[in-house]
């Protein structure tokens, strides 16, 4: 990872202009999100527990190869806290080390997201929200995504309401396993909501929607699961646009984090194709599918899919749109990327420019 050599020996490079879309903070343990919640969700927490829609009340779902969910064994704090949990760490060993100008905060774990209570999943959410003001308030390149309890589309926009035009939040935070497909109408208050506060909606992988990760049951193994997110975002991303969210909300913006993106043209072909012929089926649709792909999605650089010849990869980042893609390392996850040597050796100054800053820079105008 080149993480442990010492800043001075590195290149000229080594300080970028970088905007890192996906970092994953986490609370050293539940305490650190009492201050924000109420007695009475505080007491519920620990009475009854949270009851998300998966089936596994404790442990991870599945194992892993890395202890505390998959996490770099070299992000793990001097004092033997949680990757992500401590806020001088991250400093140090990320933003520090790497010179980033700004990196989105997308927290994962007990945040209220897919809670099977909707009243516990709100108090989460918001109290998620808070913690996260809390680290901007000491370091404030690390901007905070807005958690919602997306499966309570009320409660989703109470929070939008109520966080949106604080420029320290950046999107609107999803995740892309939801009870529905994202496209039916049941999500759309959000959507409503976004679009009057002209914020992005940042769609992250993984969830907690009851289903199992595979249309024929849950995978055995982790990397089945790992590989699956390209199959359950191009559901959520064909969905959205079938459904006619863009002709609705004809300004959404759609981040789609730590999802891959080789499968999107052949997503594209493929709706395309479909829609030529079942064109009276969906005459909401004004356009093919893939030119709503190409106009309302981004997608964020880990993990990048890496083709047996590097000029397809470059191909299919063209396809994308080069104005579309945006750096992500998601720190400090195993499966981390390396800022100074994550990017193709082949995509040119100006393109690698684009990628490392300015594409996330026109989505969310942090400057």
């Amino acid at each position: 990872m080149n993480i442990n050599v010492p800043a001075p020996a590195r290149d000229h490079n080594t300080k970028l202009g970088l905007i890192d879309v996906d970092i994953h903070p986490r609370p050293k343990s539940v305490n650190d999100l009492k201050p924000y919640i109420s007695q009475q969700w505080w007491d519920h927490l620990h009475t009854f527990g949270s009851r998300r829609r998966h089936g596994y009340v404790k442990g991870h779902p599945y194992p892993k190869a890395h202890p505390a969910d998959g996490q770099r064994l070299d992000a793990w704090t001097p004092d033997g806290d949680p990757p992500g949990s401590d806020l001088d760490f991250l400093r140090k060993q990320h933003l520090d080390a790497y010179g980033v100008d700004f990196g989105i905060m997308n927290p994962l774990g007990l945040s209220g997201q897919g809670d099977q209570n909707r009243g516990l999943g709100a108090a989460l959410s918001s109290a998620t929200n808070d913690w996260q003001l809390e680290w901007n308030a000491r370091e404030p390149r690390l901007k905070c995504s807005i958690v919602v309890p997306y499966e309570d589309a009320d409660a989703s926009v109470a929070e939008i309401k109520k966080r949106a035009g604080d420029k320290r939040f950046a999107h609107i935070q999803l995740l892309s396993r939801t009870a529905e497909a994202l496209g039916r109408p049941r999500y759309w208050p959000i959507y409503q909501a976004a679009v009057e506060h002209n914020m992005p909606i940042g769609i992250h992988v993984f969830g907690y929607s009851g289903w199992p990760a595979t249309p024929t049951g849950s995978p055995s193994f982790y990397i089945e699961e790992m590989t699956e997110h390209s199959a359950s975002t191009s559901s959520l991303v064909m969905s959205m646009i079938m459904e006619g969210v863009f002709e609705r909300f004809p300004t959404l913006k759609i981040a789609l984090i730590e999802a891959g993106f080789g499968w999107m043209p052949a997503l594209g072909w493929r709706m395309d194709r479909n829609w030529k012929r079942l064109k009276a089926e969906v005459p909401h649709l004004k356009k093919a599918p893939s030119e709503y792909m190409r106009q309302h999605f981004w997608v964020s650089t880990q993990p990048m899919e890496e083709p047996e010849h590097p000029t397809d990869l470059i191909d299919i980042m063209g396809w994308i749109g080069w104005d579309r893609i945006m750096f992500a390392s998601d720190y400090p996850h195993w499966d981390y990327d390396d800022p100074v040597i994550g990017l193709p050796a082949n995509l040119g100054a100006e393109r690698r420019k684009m990628i490392q800053s300015g594409n996330a820079n026109a989505l969310y105008k942090f400057v």
